[in-house]
């Protein structure tokens, strides 16, 4: 069973100001067991998607279902959107026990939340939220608003334990999470505090890890990584897909890193989705590309500065036969091999020896 939303609407209110298009009639399916990356500009609606998937904010219009839980839109007797926040420390690597209690609901650290609101989520779901929200891991894109306890290993363990472990298999779950993500055993006595940012963000995924959840979201979860890091964290996450049969949803405006990981591409706009399909299609796609602010990967840049270059611009080579198609080749990978392969064809139905 995947993830649905039916025509979900949301906007975000702020003392009484014009509310902000949130979300607006978004209908999308997901599919379950494999990745999905999530594109657009900034303000097109995809973090707004994501603190949807385990309640975090409820639509204001619309119907959620995620696996066999369902949200709906609040009540009309509440208003639905508004929320309320707190920040604060208690020392220098902890938040307030309030916050602390914010995102053992699996909320924003601060964020409230009324009693009736919270009664609603769970009729509407007929199951506990914070069960929801065991079976659905969110990476902010910000790990520091993530983290708050006094260590990493503590950090890593506080999931497993508010959802049943006993301390010793919160402590090897916590163990497992950190190596998948490639944290050092030395940093687990150390504040999450005192972390470099990519290192604090290892530590964010690996405390979502540790609860071991059926979905991951993530919010831009390769920023503040070095290129290496990003490759092996893109890679673990396509790991958790075939080898795991997780369903891993990414939000991103990095098509380039996403495209050789992801199955299917989601392409928002406004609060709506404008592209599904794959990366092969979105490539094919240049108005899409251009609506949703993306950046095309280097390889499909050079394909056509190269096509331009040599008058192929709307063919494409293929077993030594031009035909009509778009000036990026349908057979051409996204890897240098691949264009190398397509250069030569290209070169020598130029009469170009090489």
């Amino acid at each position: 069973m995947g993830i649905s939303f039916e025509r979900v609407s949301y906007r975000y209110r702020d003392r009484g100001m014009t509310p902000v298009i949130g979300l607006d009639e978004l209908d999308v399916v997901l599919k379950a067991g494999g990745m999905t990356a999530v594109l657009g500009a900034p303000g097109s609606g995809k973090s707004t998607l994501l603190q949807h998937m385990n309640g975090l904010i409820r639509p204001d219009k619309g119907r959620i279902q995620i696996m066999d839980y369902v949200i709906e839109a609040a009540g009309s007797g509440e208003r639905p959107g508004r929320r309320k926040w707190r920040w604060g420390r208690s020392g220098a690597g902890g938040r307030k026990k309030e916050q602390e209690q914010g995102l053992l609901q699996g909320q924003p650290y601060g964020q409230e939340r009324s009693k009736k609101s919270e009664r609603a989520v769970k009729h509407d779901n007929h199951h506990n939220i914070q069960k929801l929200r065991q079976r659905v891991g969110l990476v902010f894109q910000y790990p520091e608003q993530q983290l708050f306890e006094e260590t990493v290993e503590r950090e890593l363990m506080f999931a497993p334990l508010n959802f049943g472990m006993s301390e010793a298999e919160a402590r090897e779950a916590a163990l497992q999470a950190a190596a998948s993500v490639g944290l050092d055993e030395k940093l687990l006595t150390c504040s999450p505090f005192r972390l470099s940012s990519g290192q604090m963000r290892k530590v964010a995924l690996a405390a979502v890890l540790a609860a071991d959840p059926d979905v991951i979201a993530l919010d831009e979860p390769t920023a503040s990584l070095d290129p290496v890091s990003r490759q092996e964290l893109m890679e673990l996450l396509r790991s958790l897909c075939t080898e795991q049969g997780k369903t891993v949803l990414i939000v991103t405006h990095r098509l380039e890193e996403a495209a050789a990981y992801a199955d299917e591409f989601v392409v928002l706009k406004d609060g709506g989705v404008i592209f599904q399909g794959d990366v092969r299609q979105l490539l094919d796609s240049p108005d899409t590309l251009e609506a949703g602010g993306i950046v095309p990967p280097r390889a499909k840049r050079t394909a056509d500065v190269i096509a331009a270059t040599f008058g192929a611009s709307g063919m494409q080579i293929h077993a030594g036969q031009r035909q009509p198609a778009a000036a990026y080749p349908s057979e051409i990978g996204l890897d240098a091999s691949d264009m190398a392969d397509w250069c030569v064809k290209l070169l020598e139905q130029r009469g170009v020896t090489t």
